[in-house]
């Protein structure tokens, strides 16, 4: 008889490899190591990816497909632009500073250089499509008459940036000793400055 894959390997070897390079990093990180996490062959991990760029590539896109839609929906229709923007900026800090999503920006940050096609992947598959998102947020919020801003494409790379520092700090700079961050205190402060700069123009 052969054998049966069990219906969740996928989503157990992208777990497995996201704890890997988290840990060790992206060149550091090897296939048989993730292998091993999960208890199955090489050769049985090769048929599901063949390479770790296969696996940075299908982490980022999960990011995109499953985390984006619970941030922001993909049509604002009539909803309050001051709402959304602020459940966006709280919910992605929280989400993007946590364990297990923290490692992506520190991972591009860290070894981007080395890895060009890794930060290009990663810059076009999901930093184009959040800023994109909030971009088009923060227009829904001009035409409703609630922002006021008069470069909406700068201001979406503003409210990114704040996230990536949460996720960063986290990631990089308490495990060498830094003060742990507070994230909801950070994430309530950031939306009301995000909101109080695009509220007064």
């Amino acid at each position: 008889m052969p054998r049966v894959t069990p219906p969740d390997r996928r989503e157990r070897i992208l777990d497995a490899a996201r704890e890997e390079f988290a840990e060790r990093g992206f060149a550091a990180a090897r296939m048989a190591d993730i292998a091993k996490r999960i208890g199955i062959s090489r050769a049985a991990l090769y048929l599901a990816f063949d390479s770790k760029e296969a696996m940075f590539r299908a982490l980022v896109s999960e990011v995109i497909t499953e985390l984006m839609p619970k941030l922001l929906p993909s049509d604002y229709g009539s909803l309050p632009a001051q709402a959304l923007m602020r459940a966006f900026v709280k919910n992605a800090m929280k989400r993007m500073a946590s364990p297990d999503m923290a490692f992506l920006p520190r991972l591009i940050v860290g070894e981007g250089r080395n890895f060009p096609e890794l930060a290009r992947f990663y810059h076009e598959t999901a930093m184009i499509c959040v800023l994109g998102a909030i971009e088009r947020l923060i227009a829904h919020g001009i035409a409703r008459g609630e922002f006021a801003c008069p470069d909406p494409k700068m201001a979406a790379q503003c409210v990114a940036g704040g996230i990536i520092f949460a996720a960063l700090w986290r990631n990089v700079f308490e495990p060498v000793g830094a003060e742990p961050l507070n994230v909801d205190w950070m994430a309530e402060n950031q939306a009301a400055m995000v909101l109080y700069g695009l509220t007064t123009g």
